[in-house]
């Protein structure tokens, strides 16, 4: 059996740095771990390949060899899907597809031959039996169950050439403990977090490192501290033991809880394992709009506190940031732009609300007749799927006023020079990063020194990072090479 599995292309948007790569010659962020890990649960017999539309074209030659072609896919690739479906059926390809996409709404895509939805460590053998047995497959199979992820397999990360990508990634957990309004996290993966075992996270560590790749591994979950026992505990202690005895090949990246910065013993326990950046769902420093949106775990906090604490421990925190919740005001705007300059969060990805289905958000706003259509997967493209109670136009300018105010040059440089001044990163204990980000300065220097119309904040804060922080001179040049990426993403000239 020749399977053929396609990541579809990802529009230009916050995440996907693309503008930026050729800095550090690769084509894209991440690879598809989703497809990757499909693939390992398909029979070891079987011939497959994989076509990263971020990568490389896909190819007609691909299409004719396949019995069948999977495709994976998020909200926001939803343009590129219906290219490779339009190109499927022209060549007579039998589709199978999955992912959070399909998983949400498969009505939409009549054309496609199968779907397996949900977790496919529990759907996906559906499909197979039925291969197996002679039966015709069905059109549908899914679940309400969730998967055990102890069986889940190593991801085929042979099926990419990891030199085009500038991370690889890996996950612990799935689900989440919280119940926020607006987020489709819990109504997927439900609220109970499952772990893989530690050894089969070592495995895939081990997997990593035997394949020679070396460098940034970004950990995916969704909330990686939701099972904080087991991972302060029993993984991140043999992480930190497989790290010291492999000498530290990778730095990790992940996603948690604003909680964390309350556990001062996890997290110095993550910095020591190798962990340098957190992603956080602040949202709002609005305490109106997190009651709201039932964002319980940043109520009643001093959320600049809360970074600093992360920060000083050595972690660099990005953050998701939000307005058009009903109680946002005409003040919201400012105390956004406020609050991120005073956190020294470089990396701040604010968006307008959005409602995607399945969330309770989108089932009030349904019931209040306030959902106008589906949502686009990309909460930074001034796209609303819903009806606001501020005017829209105002919310749009107010919007615009926060990101000019956060990514033009001189706040977006200042605030660099305000998370050097909070943060406190271990001494680097591995030179692979550190001969890459010589490479990337030498190509980046002319741009952001010369050309860029930044280019007198950027001198200043090179020159006070070479004189007061020196050992964060690879910080700055990587923070500062992400602010062209900004700038173009948020058309910022």
């Amino acid at each position: 059996m020749n399977i053929l599995m396609v990541n579809p292309h990802y529009p230009d948007s916050f995440w996907t740095f693309r503008s930026v790569m050729h800095y550090v010659d690769k084509k894209a962020l991440t690879p598809p771990l989703g497809l990757a890990t499909v693939s390992a649960l398909l029979p070891k017999s079987w011939n497959k390949r994989l076509v990263d539309l971020d990568i490389a074209p896909l190819r007609t030659s691909d299409i004719l060899w396949a019995d069948y072609v999977f495709i994976g896919a998020m909200y926001i690739q939803k343009k590129s899907v219906a290219e490779v479906i339009e190109k499927c059926l022209r060549y007579g390809a039998k589709i199978v597809a999955g992912g959070p996409l399909f998983t949400q709404e498969y009505e939409n895509y009549p054309q496609v031959d199968h779907f397996v939805l949900n977790e496919a460590e529990i759907t996906l053998p559906m499909f197979l039996n039925d291969l197996r047995s002679g039966r015709q497959p069905q059109k549908v199979y899914t679940t309400e169950e969730f998967a055990d992820l102890t069986q889940t397999p190593i991801p085929d990360y042979s099926l990419m050439n990891m030199d085009d990508y500038a991370f690889m990634s890996i996950q612990v957990s799935r689900g989440c403990p919280f119940s926020c309004e607006f987020c489709e996290i819990t109504a997927l993966l439900g609220r109970q977090v499952r772990m893989k075992s530690t050894h089969q996270v070592i495995n895939e560590l081990e997997a990593l490192y035997d394949l020679n790749y070396r460098g940034y591994v970004l950990i995916v979950d969704d909330n990686f501290i939701g099972n904080r026992k087991d991972v302060k505990y029993t993984l991140l202690p043999a992480m930190l033991e497989w790290m010291e005895c492999h000498d530290f090949p990778f730095y990790f990246k992940t996603q948690a809880t604003v909680d964390l910065s309350d556990d001062a013993e996890l997290l110095s326990l993550m910095v020591k394992v190798g962990f340098r950046l957190v992603f956080i769902g602040i949202e709002t420093p609005e305490e109106e709009s997190l009651k709201e949106c039932n964002k319980n775990q940043n109520k009643n906090r001093n959320l600049l506190l809360s970074v600093k604490k992360m920060q000083n421990a050595g972690l660099q925190v990005t953050a998701g940031f939000i307005v058009g919740f009903d109680s946002d005001t005409a003040t919201t705007f400012q105390r956004q732009v406020d609050f991120i300059q005073q956190s020294g969060i470089v990396t701040a990805m604010v968006g307008l609300l959005n409602a995607p289905k399945k969330t309770k958000l989108y089932s009030r706003l349904e019931s209040e007749n306030r959902i106008v259509s589906e949502a686009s997967g990309n909460n930074t493209d001034l796209y609303l799927n819903y009806i606001p109670m501020m005017n829209p136009e105002e919310l749009v300018r107010g919007y615009k006023k926060i990101i000019g105010g956060i990514y033009n040059t001189e706040p977006y440089y200042r605030r660099i020079k305000q998370l050097l001044s909070n943060y406190n990163p271990k001494p680097n204990r591995s030179a692979v990063i550190g001969v890459a980000a010589c490479w990337v300065f030498a190509k980046s220097f002319f741009v952001l020194g010369v050309l860029d119309v930044g280019r007198k904040h950027y001198w200043k804060l090179l020159l006070w990072t070479l004189f007061k922080r020196p050992q964060l001179l690879e910080d700055v040049v990587t923070l500062s090479i992400y602010g062209l990426h900004y700038r173009k993403i948020f058309e910022i000239r």
